[in-house]
């Protein structure tokens, strides 16, 4: 039988686009279904939405030939994290994990644009834009995709990359089990007065943790974790209001702001898929799993999904073979549910009662005091260790 192409994925945002360039790159055919328009170049101010890419997720990347735009990436070699008091403190520097950086910060977009120009360059890559999946159909040897525009695509394996709203898991009939962590994430792109270059710290708070993510130049992407109601009523201050209340809450190393250029809020909440498989199908990034943001690794382990997917196919005969897609969800699952865990536990070690925030303390002064735990941590963040799941 002649399929349509070997792979179809369904989602051309980050991780769905680099799963479909590291393909084309291999030299498979990939149909890519998106439901927006192909993305534009990034200019002026810098989005709100900024995402971390660890040392494996760049490798990634690279791998798939695509180019990233330099004067919009900010590497990071220092991770400080503590608490408002200073009894809980520590600094985790790449030089320390045997790396030169942890890796880089990067707009969405910016990323989203550079994967999709190289998917342009990709002759086994065709991309299918303003269209959405209506229904699907598997059989033994391929899968059926009918999109709302009245075409059918066949190819012997689907994926879905379709975010945390995924049509197509809906479509498969993969439910999921979810969190609500009644906080909500306030978003605020700054300019200030002092550089803010390799450092990325994150200071936690009973109420929740205050992050903050360099960028190039004098310019600073600020999370301010909360709870509902005092986030949503921080969203009706002024930029000058916003600025004060900034300026006296977040830590002094901060500096003073020049000007608060955006602000966003959304709300925490964690999703997991029961199965991140089905027949001729696998799940990936926000379709198989949402995970707490205060760790920057929601992204990373999509892409590391991705990853394990893609060295899978490329090795195999057959995309969609039920023991490849076993071994990749078996890999996988595992990992993810170790992140879970492990965002789980600092959102409620740092957030919780007052003995517990005292054991999270606690857990910080002795990670500052043994080199070899923090170098595994910072190892197996980045996907580095050799004893990694997935």
């Amino acid at each position: 039988m002649q399929w349509d192409h070997e792979i179809v994925i369904v989602g051309g945002g980050m991780v769905g686009a680099a799963l479909a360039a590291r393909l084309g790159q291999a030299g498979m055919s990939v149909g890519l279904v998106e439901r927006a328009s192909a993305p534009t170049p990034p200019s002026g101010d810098y989005d709100l939405r900024i995402s971390s890419l660890n040392a494996r997720s760049l490798a990634f990347v690279k791998a798939s030939g695509a180019v990233l735009p330099g004067e919009r990436c900010c590497p990071f070699r220092h991770i400080d994290v503590s608490n408002l008091d200073g009894s809980g403190h520590s600094l985790f520097s790449a030089h320390d994990s045997g790396m030169n950086d942890f890796g880089i910060f990067i707009e969405n977009r910016a990323l989203q644009y550079a994967l999709w120009q190289r998917l342009e360059q990709l002759p086994s890559v065709t991309c299918y834009t303003q269209c959405a999946p209506v229904s699907t159909l598997a059989a033994s040897t391929h899968r059926l995709l009918e999109l709302d525009n009245g075409k059918t695509l066949s190819a012997r394996l689907m994926v879905a990359a379709d975010g945390a709203r995924s049509t197509l898991r809906e479509l498969a009939g993969i439910s999921t089990s979810s969190y609500d962590y009644h906080q909500r994430a306030m978003i605020i792109n700054v300019e200030t007065e002092l550089p803010q270059q390799d450092v990325s710290w994150q200071y936690f708070t009973p109420t929740g943790p205050l992050a903050m993510l360099p960028l190039p130049g004098h310019r600073a992407s600020l999370v301010w974790y909360d709870s509902d109601e005092a986030t949503k009523a921080r969203e009706q201050l002024s930029n000058d209001a916003l600025q004060h209340a900034i300026e006296t809450t977040f830590p002094k190393r901060l500096g003073k702001l020049t000007r608060v250029v955006a602000r966003a809020s959304f709300p925490i909440k964690r999703q997991h898929a029961k199965r991140y498989i089905g027949k001729r199908l696998a799940l990936i990034g926000d379709a198989a799993h949402v995970v707490h943001p205060l760790a920057g690794q929601g992204l990373n382990i999509g892409l590391h999904d991705a990853d394990t997917l893609a060295e899978l196919i490329i090795k195999g005969r057959d995309p969609g073979d039920h023991i490849s897609l076993h071994r990749f969800e078996c890999q996988r699952r595992l990992a993810n549910q170790a992140m879970i865990a492990a965002t789980d536990s600092f959102h409620h070690l740092f957030t919780g009662a007052k003995p517990l925030r005292q054991l999270g303390d606690l857990s910080l002064h002795l990670a500052e005091r043994v080199p070899f735990a923090k170098r595994m941590m910072m190892q197996q963040a980045n996907g580095l260790n050799p004893f990694k799941i997935g």
